[in-house]
């Protein structure tokens, strides 16, 4: 017979897995993709791997290709991350309160909260009996082993059944393609991607295709940063 605590953790677990399993099918595959694009540009099959379980930031692993690719510059690179990962500091904010009391767990929790460990773990309601702390380290554990084992399969599968990858190149702009059309889908109205796309459509010109994606990003952020806080001040006049 469980205690109260170990069953507490073991719903924890299997509630965790029954949240997280349709991600985990998605990011495994984003890792496939992801490994398969590192063989491409020519990294040895160990790269892909430690890359992806150091670094588990969204879309920054595969940026990071292209920083390895070009001339060294870390105060480019590093503007670079604190720009596309900006948004984890409003998922902090907001996570704070869930977060409190979890003790030794809290580091990784905060460690593996990408996007998708936010939305699962901010949306769900647990109920009475399941560990919430438990549960959001399961979330994280779930979705990094996912990343990891789809990495390891992209890389391995384009080390053994291509001997020539170097033309797959545009496996990066694919996924990229499939993310933008599931994310239109997901969403009520368009503004956003319109606005992502248009910024882009005007930068590229302007900067050329090697350091149009900082300024595209930059005002992008400083759009929407604008646009959250007088959201914010009209809430507090109502």
């Amino acid at each position: 017979m469980m205690n109260n605590k170990n069953q507490s953790v073991c719903n924890a677990r299997k509630l965790a897995l029954t949240k997280a399993f349709p991600v985990m099918l998605g990011i495994a595959f984003l890792g496939v993709g992801y490994g398969v694009y590192m063989r491409s540009c020519g990294f040895d099959i160990i790269w892909p791997i430690f890359t992806a379980a150091v670094i588990f930031a969204g879309s920054m692993e595969f940026i990071t290709v292209s920083l390895l690719l070009s001339t060294f510059n870390p105060g480019y690179a590093l503007l670079l991350t604190l720009i596309v990962n900006g948004r984890h500091l409003f998922y902090g904010i907001s996570m704070l309160e869930k977060y409190r009391g979890m003790g030794r767990k809290k580091p990784w929790a905060i460690s593996g909260l990408i996007d998708e460990a936010f939305s699962i773990n901010y949306m769900t309601d647990i109920p009475p009996g399941t560990d919430r702390s438990w549960f959001m380290l399961f979330v994280s554990i779930y979705l990094y082993i996912s990343w990891i084992g789809g990495t390891i399969i992209g890389a391995v599968s384009a080390c053994k059944a291509v001997t020539d990858i170097k033309g797959v190149g545009f496996v990066m702009t694919a996924l990229f393609i499939v993310i933008f059309i599931s994310q239109w889908q997901k969403e009520t109205t368009h503004g956003s991607s319109i606005l992502g796309l248009a910024v882009a459509g005007v930068c590229l010109p302007l900067f050329g295709k090697t350091y149009f994606m900082l300024p595209t990003i930059l005002i992008i952020t400083a759009i929407f940063t604008v646009r959250w806080f007088a959201t914010k001040d009209k809430e507090k006049l109502l």
